[in-house]
């Protein structure tokens, strides 16, 4: 099928859903989108979606639908989760009372295990994973300003079955310069260790700390802690067998070398009395760090604390 063909759904437009939106938008997708903040949604109807800074792009949309259950009602091939890990049960639980068609999901998303969140109403052969190698933050409620891209992001079939359906996925978002690859599905979850590991070095530190990620990284005492739930977690992905990149760690500490003077978004959230994505980071490495009978105490201090001080703000779940 042709590109300008084929139809896209996105639920969630953050920095990913944006960035997605506006470059299957330039590659001749038909595309609909929805987000919960109906302010922004008039915003973007009225002036579109502009992605500034490392990719500079700007896209108008016809199909803008202000809820789920309106956008479920337009026809597309690819629906694509673009929300935070904390609206994936009221998402699926509104695709369980109102998807009558069979469509594939594609989960752009951050976080160990958000898959199985799917599982109740996708079969494994429908469901997609992007693993996003680009980060980015709202200037205004229609604008992401992209602070890196570390091509390429990878995308799959989580049981390999839609091998060629992930690649005409890659291959669509890298002729507009969104460079993506088709990899199979031990390397996506390779990939999703990887991603996932990186996060958890500093956005719950930075949350708690309220130091940016550049500052952390330039503290020796926070750079202490940093290498610590790095080691914690390569022993776990280790015994899980994920193919971390060699000298994993001081590859970890270059990459992070380079982060912004800025919070990372799990930082935003709880500074702003949000839920957070903390489960499905560090939550997860200490999750399989009993699984292997293995002591990940910087990471379950973190976990721990994040999700008290959401507690404490009424967010998320109290223990």
């Amino acid at each position: 099928m042709e590109s300008q063909n084929k139809k896209i759904g996105i639920i969630g437009l953050g920095p990913i859903g944006q960035t997605l939106a506006v470059h299957f938008k330039h590659a001749g997708c038909e595309v609909a989108i929805t987000d919960l903040d109906r302010e922004k949604l008039s915003l973007i109807m009225q002036e579109g979606i502009e992605i500034v800074n490392h990719l500079e792009k700007k896209s108008f949309f016809k199909h803008v639908y202000y809820s789920v259950e309106e956008m479920l009602e337009h026809d597309f091939d690819i629906l694509i989760s673009a929300v935070k890990d904390y609206h994936v049960d009221h998402i699926v639980k509104i695709l369980k009372e109102n998807l009558t068609k069979s469509v594939f999901l594609l989960s752009a998303q951050n976080g160990i295990d958000i898959r199985k969140k799917y599982l109740s109403h996708f079969p494994n052969s429908a469901i997609l994973r992007m693993v996003i190698n680009f980060a980015g933050n709202l200037q205004a409620p229609n604008v992401t300003a992209i602070n890196f891209f570390n091509p390429p992001n990878y995308i799959g079939s989580m049981d390999d079955s839609q091998e060629e359906l992930a690649k005409w996925i890659a291959a669509t978002l890298t002729s507009v310069g969104l460079n993506t690859e088709q990899a199979n599905s031990f390397k996506i979850i390779d990939k999703i260790w990887e991603k996932t590991i990186l996060n958890a070095a500093l956005s719950p530190l930075c949350a708690i700390s309220r130091l940016t990620m550049k500052e952390a990284m330039n503290n020796a005492d926070t750079l202490e802690i940093i290498e610590q739930i790095l080691y914690e977690a390569v022993q776990v992905a280790n015994a899980e067998e994920i193919k971390l990149p060699e000298n994993f760690i001081k590859m970890a500490i270059r990459y992070l070398n380079n982060a912004g003077n800025h919070m990372p978004s799990l930082a935003v959230d709880l500074i702003n009395k949000r839920e957070t994505e903390i489960d499905y980071m560090n939550g997860k490495i200490v999750e399989y760090g009993r699984k292997h009978y293995i002591k990940t105490p910087i990471n379950l201090v973190l976990t721990n604390l994040v999700n008290a001080i959401s507690c404490k703000n009424g967010v998320g779940k109290c223990k």
